[in-house]
């Protein structure tokens, strides 16, 4: 029996605090290793320790969660291991930044040590925010599990890996160029750099040949801040515009003066820019292979932060990178070397953490040759690791095909400390875990923050856990870290586990506003997802964003999807509701004792397609597709259809309910047999919803009755845990009793469709009660009472009549499978004032028409908008047509009246 009468309205605050704490405190979300049930597992990308909630993770978790969920509804032991990446560079940055406002301070000022501790301070007091708010959410993560990338056994195993694959010959030191973030004063990995298309200036400016006065070489450069660094001018040898002046030389027009030469490699481009190449092996990466083929000098003019350093001279040192470009091309122009300058745009490479255009830089790092790369690329090709959609194979094949070394230290104190150690002249170094002895100093670096990251699928469990629950199941994750993160850890896995670590990928889309933009703080057009909880409730987010995530596509969010989904629940609250005020829910109704009505059978055969068609939407990670299947069936099918067609028998049969011995009616047995059906159909479907809306769908599981046991003794006794609905509901009837139950069912809902159309078409207030007149479609099409009654019902009939006689004059009909149905007009509206209407009507929507199909036409219009303005129109001419249509159809029937 239900609990209390449920409230008229549904108030997601009284409620979703509620069950959160019911499963906390069951243990529903803690997976036993030792359980015999198939294991199922997840990983958590762990969001950074800085990170609050984001729409982003709330699209990422929520299909988590929706996969975890299903996983325990279908028997499956469940892990999802949550955790927390400690963020080298984002962390360090904000410690940073706070020691500078409330201490004036640097972290050189107090050292590492004590920097770090006020790291650890601020992780203890901020480094948790977005769990809890991932518990807001609803998420069932086993909380227990809870793992951090700097924890000490974790910690332990990254230094033993990095130990590993150094004995192994794969880490290696070594100076090379690598990608400098001036901000973070950090080297980057390839994959932490993002181009940006830039528009700058092309400084064209010219140099004589000392060697034949008067004859001049012009150069074209983007970046004349580096002209000071330049070693030597570079032509293709084949250039016959230029191979005659190789090995002459010319002066280094800013900087220290010095002559520098001419000469001849093949990588010079001849057709690109001037055909000449001013080599600065200190600051680009192809100047710096170009150098070590010639044994050209390096000369770095640049410091850590980005200013000029003495080699730039006098005039140029202290000044910032960019005020020192300025500076070049402004002495450019009063030495009369400046030829011209024009405006172009480039692809420039900027750091993804600092989003500041990184420098090229000479440094001596540590680098990585990628274990396990040709099993790993195997693994996608040959579909042992699936990834959803497929799209993203090419991608990650392509990669790994022109994979290159992987620079894995990092100039930061917060992170993982490269267990190497220098000698007192750093003339030797030593990899391993502790101190040689006196006089040797670990190596300041960290480790990149991935190198941790890459062994988090196995690492984050113990041992007895690994052997239940790795490999895990699936990986749900944005494509932005293929390379960073999935790639990695599929490596990481066949080099120390001997296994991939898991079986399938899903690529999340990116999360854009209504105008296609990313979202972000600085643009205003990101919601607080904890404001929308508040709002909407947390089912009421999940749902809405499932309704707007087309796989693995970007989704446009809009806020009024997450309205819908508040009213979702609200619809499935009321219908809660409705069901209880007939009486009593049972738990276990038994199909086979009732004589089913038809709408009862087309209902449950509405039920079994969609639940066949949920199944294989999870299959294949088709999120939107089980929220559109399970919204459509419950609003549609059930609300709109099947419950107002019940509600003429339900309410006939309302006299029996006061009366103590009465002989069981015709409508009271159908009473009984419709609200079996409804508590089949609902206790299904709040099972089916569950993973997606596990809140309100709880409270409605033992708010019906629908839970036997009372008290939540163990997790079984909670929905969570509850088996799966049947699958064939109808097995006690015959496939034609079935399709004759449809068929007849839908032809009257259809039937009853064309009634209201044909109601709206005339202006008829939607609240007023009308004739109809039916005439079947032949001698063997019939309307039965309960036709009849269920059509009068939904069309809002006052009268409804069979009738075989011509229509009278002023009229409408519209023709239906079951025959035509007829409204008699006189007295309901003004024919000529309503053709007078439609004709003005008319008028206005083919000028509507006539202007968006001028722009369409147009190809500047065509060409030159976004494709999103462009696609906009398209869909107002396809709405306006429509018009058109429906209003010249209304027309139509009028003059057959007014004739």
């Amino acid at each position: 029996m239900s609990l209390s009468e449920l409230s008229k309205a549904y108030t997601p605050t009284d409620v979703e605090p509620l069950w959160y704490q019911r499963w906390i405190d069951a243990g529903c979300f803690h997976a036993d290793e030792k359980s015999s049930a198939p294991a199922f597992s997840i990983v958590m990308p762990p969001p950074n320790v800085t990170g609050v909630l984001t729409l982003g993770h709330v699209l990422n978790n929520t299909l988590q969660d929706i996969l975890a969920r299903r996983a325990r509804q279908t028997g499956h032991e469940v892990l999802w291991l949550p955790g927390t990446d400690h963020a080298g560079i984002a962390t360090q940055t904000v410690v940073e930044r706070q020691l500078r406002k409330e201490e004036k301070k640097t972290r050189h000022d107090l050292g590492r040590t004590a920097f770090l501790e006020k790291v650890w301070e601020w992780k203890k007091k901020h480094g948790g925010i977005i769990l809890e708010q991932l518990q807001r959410l609803g998420c069932s993560c086993d909380w227990k599990r809870e793992r951090f990338t700097m924890d000490e056994a974790y910690s332990k195993k990254v230094q033993e890996t990095f130990i590993d694959l150094h004995q192994k010959g794969m880490i290696y030191r070594g100076k090379r160029m690598v990608n400098w973030c001036p901000v973070s004063r950090t080297a980057l990995s390839d994959e932490e750099v993002i181009p940006k298309k830039q528009k700058g200036i092309l400084y064209h400016y010219k140099l004589e040949i000392i060697e034949q006065p008067g004859t001049w070489l012009e150069i074209a450069t983007t970046r004349p801040e580096t002209i000071m660094a330049d070693v030597a001018l570079a032509v293709n040898p084949n250039d016959p515009r230029y191979a005659p002046l190789i090995g002459k030389h010319v002066h280094r027009p800013l900087g220290p003066l010095a002559e520098i030469p001419v000469i001849g490699d093949e990588a010079v481009e001849m057709t690109f820019g001037t055909g000449i190449l001013k080599v600065t092996p200190a600051h680009d990466k192809v100047d710096y292979e170009i150098g070590l083929r010639h044994q050209l000098p390096i000369i770095d003019v640049m410091n850590p932060d980005g200013t000029l350093n003495e080699f730039a001279g006098e005039e140029f040192a202290g000044l910032d990178r960019f005020e020192a470009r300025m500076k070049a091309g402004e002495r450019l122009r009063e030495l009369g070397l400046l030829v011209k300058e024009e405006p172009y745009e480039n692809n420039v490479g900027f750091s993804e953490r600092a989003d500041v255009p990184i420098e090229p830089r000479l440094s001596e790092q540590w680098f990585l040759r990628y274990p396990k790369t040709k099993e790993a690329r195997a693994a996608v090709q040959q579909h042992l690791v699936r990834f959803f959609p497929d799209r993203w194979e090419k991608v990650y094949d392509h990669w790994l095909e022109h994979i290159q070394d992987w620079c894995i230290s990092r100039q930061l104190w917060w992170g993982h400390q490269i267990p190497a150690w220098h000698s007192a002249d750093r003339s030797e170094i030593k990899v391993q875990l502790e101190s040689p002895g006196e006089g040797w100093i670990q190596d300041p670096d960290v480790l990149d923050t991935w190198f941790s990251s890459w062994l988090w699928a196995h690492e984050t469990m113990d041992e007895v856990t690994r052997k239940k629950f790795y490999p895990t199941s699936v990986l749900v994750t944005g494509p932005d870290i293929i390379f960073f993160w999935v790639a990695r850890m599929i490596m990481a896995g066949l080099e120390y586990t001997y296994a991939l670590p898991f079986r399938d990928v899903y690529f999340t889309g990116i999360i854009r506003d209504k105008q296609g933009r990313k979202m972000s703080k600085s643009l205003g057009n990101s919601p607080n997802p904890l404001d929308l909880i508040a709002t909407y409730g947390a089912d009421g987010l999940r749902f809405g964003m499932m309704r707007i995530a087309p796989t693995g596509q970007d989704i446009r969010f809009d806020e009024q999807q997450i309205v819908e989904g508040r009213n979702f629940a609200n619809k499935v609250w009321n219908a809660a509701r409705f069901r209880e005020m007939q009486g009593t829910c049972s738990p276990h109704p038994n199909l086979a004792e009732h004589e089913l009505p038809d709408i009862a059978i087309t209902l449950l055969s509405q039920f079994e397609t969609m639940h066949g068609a949920l199944k294989k939407a999870y299959a294949e990670y088709r999120f939107q597709e089980i929220a559109g299947l399970l919204y459509d069936f419950f609003w549609g099918d059930y609300c709109d259809w099947f419950i107002e067609a019940a509600k003429p028998t339900l309410a006939a049969s309302q006299q029996f309910k006061l009366q103590v011995e009465v002989e069981e009616s015709e409508k009271q047995k159908e009473r009984f047999a419709l609200l079996s059906t409804m508590d089949v159909v609902l206790a299904g479907f709040l099972h089916l919803l569950h993973p997606l809306m596990p809140h309100i769908t709880e409270e409605l599981w033992e708010r019906l009755g629908f839970k036997e046991k009372s008290g939540f003794a163990e997790r079984a006794d909670f929905l969570l845990y509850a088996q799966p609905p049947q699958e064939k509901l109808l097995a006690h009837l015959s496939p034609e009793k079935i399709e004759s139950a449809k068929n007849s069912t839908l032809a009257l809902y259809s039937a009853i469709h064309a009634a209201r159309n044909l109601r709206s078409e005339c202006k008829i207030n939607a609240k007023q009660a009308v004739d109809f007149l039916i005439t079947p479609k032949d001698e063997i099409t019939s309307w039965s009472p309960d036709q009849l009654e269920i059509f009068s019902a939904l069309a809002r009939g006052k009268n409804v009549t069979i009738s075989h006689e011509a229509p009278p004059k002023e009229s409408a009909s519209v023709i239906t499978d079951l025959g035509t149905i007829t409204i008699p007009l006189a007295g309901l509206i003004d024919p000529v004032a309503e053709k007078n209407r439609l004709t003005i009507e008319i008028k206005n929507v083919e000028a509507e028409l006539l202007k968006v199909r001028t722009k369409l036409n147009n190809p500047a219009f065509v060409e030159k908008v976004p494709a999103a303005i462009l696609q906009e129109h398209r869909e107002r001419e396809v709405r306006w047509q429509e018009r058109l249509e429906s209003l010249q159809a209304m027309l139509g029937k009028l003059y057959s009246v007014l004739n």
